[in-house]
């Protein structure tokens, strides 16, 4: 099995006029991890892939490829010089070319013998499950099989470096989720590095080995999923790893992993990663999974239903209180709009931030 890139960048900008898509950003790569970058639109998730790639060239910071550094300064090595290979969200199929030739495009520059060719473009079009389909052209396929066209071209040619601009947006949910794990088994099996760039969460703690949360061209915080989802490093992270709502309140008292909080008359205890103090104004985040219709003692507020959706597995509750509103309350059972419930919340997943104030 052939070894993938190490990744490093060492402080990369790039302006666009007045915007700074990527701040100084710096990532490490090991060979053969399969990282996701997590961000909204406007991050600089696209303009890292497509500089890593060598489409774009930074304005200043480096990029290296192992020890071989690859974009400083005047130098930019070529794409076809990086070996690496990239699976874009729109496929980036010729729309003249078959399934087969679309692949061995990929292998022209190798000046491999014919029967060795086709001998990889058959070998991938199975790995993607499209055997029967070399001859079939882009317009012929699915939008799910041309994806797979896409990614049997990224890996026909073996390469040390797999990029992946945001390639399940286009596609169904089913499809997505299928897709999602052919990309992860064959990026494994291949044993390439990669990086996948995506705004969607599921889709990152899915997929990842470690997870790079992105914003406004930095890089917020990289570490495991766990890690991200359980120890958010900013109030940023957590917010866009998934919060059912925000209760704001004032510290009564601070441990060393938790602290009490005052919301009006009642009390709620959570947890803090940052530096928090008695008497400060802060934003408790609270997770989806923290919420629960119990009668508990402790940690409750009263709630109002006001929305619910089944889920096949159950129902998801919308409920207003008298702090907020909080949305996805899970329960087996369904629960009548303006009825009035408890809802516990779960200290362990209960966040508490410095207070920051609404636009």
């Amino acid at each position: 099995m052939k070894s993938g890139h190490s990744i490093r960048i060492v402080e990369a900008r790039k302006n666009y006029g007045s915007l700074a898509a990527l701040n100084g950003l710096s990532l490490e790569i090991q060979a053969g991890q399969f990282t996701v970058l997590l961000g909204p639109s406007g991050s600089g998730k696209s303009t890292l892939i497509r500089s890593l790639a060598g489409i774009e060239k930074l304005d200043s910071g480096s990029i290296f490829f192992g020890d071989r550094e690859v974009n400083k300064g005047p130098l930019n090595l070529a794409p076809d010089k990086r070996d690496l290979a990239m699976v874009f969200q729109d496929y980036a199929l010729w729309p003249h070319l078959s399934a087969f030739d679309n692949i061995g495009y990929a292998l022209k520059r190798r000046k491999l013998p014919a029967e060795e060719s086709t001998k990889k473009i058959n070998q991938a079009l199975a790995q993607v499950g499209l055997g029967t389909k070399g001859a079939n052209y882009p317009h012929q396929l699915s939008g799910g099989e041309q994806q797979r066209v896409a990614l049997a071209r990224a890996i026909v040619a073996d390469p040390a470096l797999l990029l992946f601009d945001e390639p399940l947006s286009n596609l169904d949910a089913d499809l997505r989720e299928r897709l999602r794990i052919e990309i992860s088994t064959l990026t494994r099996e291949i044993g390439a590095s990669a990086l996948y760039i995506t705004h969607d969460q599921s889709e990152a703690f899915a997929l990842a080995d470690r997870i790079g949360v992105i914003n406004k061209g930095s890089i917020e915080q990289i570490d495991t999923p766990e890690a991200i989802y359980n120890t958010p490093a900013t109030r940023f992270v957590a917010t866009f790893t998934g919060t059912a709502g925000i209760f704001t309140g004032v510290v009564k008292s601070v441990g060393e992993e938790s602290c009490i909080v005052t919301l009006g008359n009642e009390e709620l205890t959570a947890r803090h990663t940052v530096a928090i103090s008695v008497g400060q104004e802060v934003d408790l985040l609270v997770r989806p999974a923290a919420t629960s219709f119990t009668d508990k003692d402790k940690n409750r507020i009263s709630s109002t239903i006001t929305d619910i959706a089944y889920r096949g597995r159950g129902y998801e509750h919308a409920i207003e209180t008298k702090y907020g509103s909080l949305t996805g309350v899970f329960d087996t059972m369904s629960h009548p709009r303006g009825r009035t419930m408890e809802v516990s919340i779960d200290p362990e997943r209960c966040i508490a931030f410095p207070h920051q104030p609404k636009n």
